[in-house]
Order: structure tokens, then sequence, then C-alpha cells
């Protein structure tokens, strides 16, 4: 995850993580443990969206802040566990059209960049297993401590708690 370190280098300013994803899809719910494991540590502005990453809209995202990361379990043709850093124009033409939300996160990423200067992310990580579940899959599991720990780091937040 040495690549993702490096990526998260280009967050400077104010920062908003959306976390998606469903309680109850297994590793689809992602999103949503890390946001929890990072609001814990004390990083600021931890947005749970849940399945409805559309909500953000209704907040100025543009007016409060540089930078808002989308955090979500995708199919993106990784292995289980493996991150991928996007951003908003790599987030359309990857995924155009296909999502589990109710508004592909590429076009939510156009829409929140046309209101002003905060720039649209995605940090998402190839789920294992959509299956319900009431904990993610081992691999996405770890994957999931790695990337608390690297945001934490960028964002400056404490220690593991």
């Amino acid at each position: 995850m040495l690549g993702l370190d490096r990526q998260l280098e280009s967050l400077r300013g104010r920062v908003a993580l959306v976390c998606l994803g469903s309680d109850e899809g297994g590793d689809d719910a992602l999103g949503l443990r890390l946001g929890e494991r990072l609001a814990r540590r004390g990083v600021p502005d931890v947005i749970m969206a849940g399945t409805q990453p559309e909500s953000v809209l209704r907040r100025d995202i543009s007016r409060v802040f540089d930078h808002l990361v989308f955090l979500d379990a995708v199919h993106f043709g990784g292995g289980a566990g493996d991150a991928v850093w996007l951003d908003s124009t790599e987030m359309a033409a990857r995924f155009p059209q296909v999502s589990t939300h109710r508004l592909c996160l590429g076009l939510l990423a156009k829409l929140v960049e046309a209101e002003g200067t905060t720039r649209a992310w995605l940090l998402g990580v190839e789920p294992a297993s959509l299956v319900p579940a009431a904990t993610l899959s081992p691999r996405v599991g770890a994957t999931l401590a790695v990337v608390e720990d690297l945001l934490a780091s960028h964002l400056g937040a404490g220690a593991t708690a």
C-alpha cells in the first residue's frame, strides 16, 4: 500500500470522508466500518452516507472542504482486499453507470467538483464477497486496518484506539 501512501499526500486542506456501504452486505460495509474506526480515532469530518452518497449534495461541500474522499467497496478487477485511488475523471471513466447506489459515484464526484473548488476522490477496496454477513472477510478486514492507519496518519489523528 506504499503507492496509496504517496497518493494520500495530495490531501491538503480540509478533507471530508464520505463513508459508503450497507451494514448487511459483508464486505460492502467496508466504508462504514472504516468511518467508524476513523471517527473513534478523532479524524474530523467523517460523513456516514450509507447507501445514499447523494446525501452529501445536501451539504454545501464545495464551500467547506478542499477534498471529498468516498470510502467504499468497489469491484474494479483487483484481488480481494486490493485498494484503488481514483480522481473524479477516473471514477467516471471506470464506473460510468454501474453503481449499487442511486447515483453513480463518477457522476456524483463531477457534481461536487462543479460546485466549487472541492476535489473528489475514491478510495475503493475490492470486496471478497457481498453476501450478507456480520463481519468483513479476512482480506478486506486486513486492508481496512492498513487504510485506517494511513488515513489517520495523513489526517493527523491519534494512535489506534
